[in-house]
């Protein structure tokens, strides 16, 4: 990697304005295996690095990449920036800019094989990579593309009156990619430039590296092939910045991914500073099993409880079970959980990553069993061989049964989102009809504070019927699907009711949350904004 005279691994400046801004600092990423074999060598030499002294290893194996360390004048210069691009890239007709989101597509599955391994190299799952980038494949088809341009512009006459309904975008919009998942949600965060906002991206200080790959490897190549103005995309790395947003001039919005009390009060303050939040948080997604479900399907889909070793708000995070199925369920889950074992990243099939909060893992599960849980499988602390360790980095796949639905939200792991592999399953009592039992279930789901996915599997279409039209919360239903936490064109990819989206959550797309509604009525005989192709927003 690198160029003759540059180091052997990657090395991003920050981004500003279309150019290169370089910095006497800089964050040196070590990749997680070598973190995962030798943690004190690792963290060592990432120090002696960062502190300026010369790599005694000369760039070798266990050095990711490197990406420079943004001072306070380089913020505020790509803030500027954005602003001066705003306008300039707003005017810009809405069939280019769906251009852009396929040339991002393209590039994205060109450099695919790269990208997953920048990935890995920060501690991303193989096989959870690889499905992200799945996922932005489909928030990027042209089904997706076409169905937010129908949202974005919509013409209509009426009594000899051209009409238009159009979605305008808000300016400059500053993206916090978050340290769980920063490599796709830069993309994704990004696509607020479909909709002609400028952006401006800060790489997570603890993980940048994807993030700058994204920007430079991908978005940047393709906005200069539509010809975007300088300044429509800037990245830099540094220390929280959210400060700096909210007092600054320029910013619009704050897309902000993270946990729900910290989000909740972050909301606050973009509301007293002016600016929008749009607030990406927990999810406590909840699947349920009926008694004529497809149990092998439904099983597949729920261990994706434990991608990540939980530490992503899209997947399963309780299941209510009937009660006639219950046990069988159960068993199946433990069998398949055993399955899951820890590994080094760049190990095909390795799902499971180390905890943060492993405290916290132990806790909830303790909370749970004071509270008549029963552990069916896991609950103990492994290293990355999977052998059990009281120092290992993970957290073994975990299930709890938790009988009775009234008073299962006085559990923690079900009351809250878990971000750790724990899976509570909630078994009702039995002596209530099925009829009964399915408006219990449905008022259970509904009264989630939480509002991502939620997901059933069942036979009977009229179960699902009544499922589909009685939950109201969530922004995302999955009805007998092999897959919890699976993409769709057309299907929005994040957005969620309540605590997950904050006060203005819904299901939807940022390329839209990033607009605001915006009408036109001309006199006959005359076009207002729309052009003839009525494409230009």
């Amino acid at each position: 990697m690198g160029a003759p005279g540059t180091p052997p691994y990657r090395s991003y400046p920050s981004y500003v304005a279309g150019e290169d801004v370089e910095s006497d600092r800089h964050i040196y990423v070590m990749t997680a295996r070598s973190v995962l074999e030798n943690d004190l060598a690792a963290i060592r030499r990432k120090r002696l690095l960062e502190s300026g002294e010369p790599d005694p290893d000369q760039g070798g194996p266990g050095l990711a990449g490197r990406c420079a360390l943004a001072t306070p004048e380089t913020v505020q210069k790509a803030l500027a920036a954005a602003a001066a691009a705003a306008p300039q890239w707003a005017r810009t007709p809405l069939d280019l800019r769906l251009r852009l989101g396929e040339l991002i597509r393209k590039r994205l599955s060109d450099v695919r094989a790269e990208f997953v391994d920048i990935m890995v190299a920060e501690g991303r799952p193989r096989t959870v990579s690889e499905w992200e980038i799945d996922g932005l494949m489909h928030t990027l088809s042209p089904e997706t593309l076409g169905w937010c341009a129908e949202l974005l512009h919509r013409e209509f006459s009426y009594n000899g009156r051209y009409l238009a309904m159009r979605r305008r975008p808000d300016g400059v919009v500053c993206v916090a990619p978050p340290q769980n998942a920063p490599h796709s949600n830069t993309i994704y965060g990004a696509f607020a430039l479909l909709s002609g906002n400028t952006v401006l991206i800060r790489a997570p200080r603890s993980i940048p590296l994807g993030s700058m790959y994204a920007v430079r490897e991908i978005i940047a190549p393709a906005l200069d092939e539509v010809g975007a103005p300088p300044g429509t995309l800037n990245a830099v790395c540094g220390p929280p910045m959210m400060e700096d947003w909210l007092r600054s001039e320029h910013v619009d919005d704050i897309i902000y991914f993270g946990g729900t009390e910290k989000g909740m009060a972050f909301q606050n303050d973009c509301v007293a500073a002016g600016k929008k939040p749009i607030l990406e948080l927990a999810g406590n997604d909840c699947a349920v099993v009926w008694r004529d479900a497809d149990l092998d399907m439904a099983v597949g889909a729920l261990v994706e409880a434990f991608n990540s070793s939980g530490q992503i708000c899209n997947v399963p995070n309780r299941v209510i079970a009937h009660p006639a199925i219950a046990d069988e369920l159960l068993e199946r889950l433990a069998t398949a959980a055993a399955r899951i074992r820890p590994g080094y990243p760049d190990q095909e099939g390795v799902v499971l990553t180390p905890v943060l909060a492993m405290g916290d893992h132990f806790t909830v599960i303790a909370d749970a069993l004071r509270k008549g849980g029963r552990l069916v499988c896991g609950g103990r602390r492994l290293d990355v061989n999977g052998e059990v360790s009281d120092t290992g980095f993970y957290a073994e796949p975990t299930v709890v049964r938790v009988d009775g639905l009234d008073g299962a939200h006085e559990v923690d792991a079900v009351r809250e989102e878990t971000f750790f592999p724990m899976l509570p399953v909630v078994v009702p009592g039995t002596g209530r009809s099925d009829d009964r039992l399915l408006e219990d279930v449905i008022t259970f789901v509904n009264a989630n504070t939480y509002g991502l996915r939620n997901s059933l599997w069942a036979a009977d279409e009229s179960v699902v019927d009544r499922f589909v039209n009685g939950v109201v919360n969530g922004g995302m239903l999955k009805v007998n699907d092999t897959s919890h936490c699976g993409f769709f064109p057309y299907m929005p990819s994040h957005g969620g009711t309540g605590l997950t989206g904050g006060v203005f959550g819904e299901a939807t797309y940022m390329m839209i949350r990033t607009t605001h509604l915006q009408g036109v009525s001309a006199g006959p005989g005359r076009r207002a904004g729309g052009g003839a192709s009525g494409r230009e927003a």
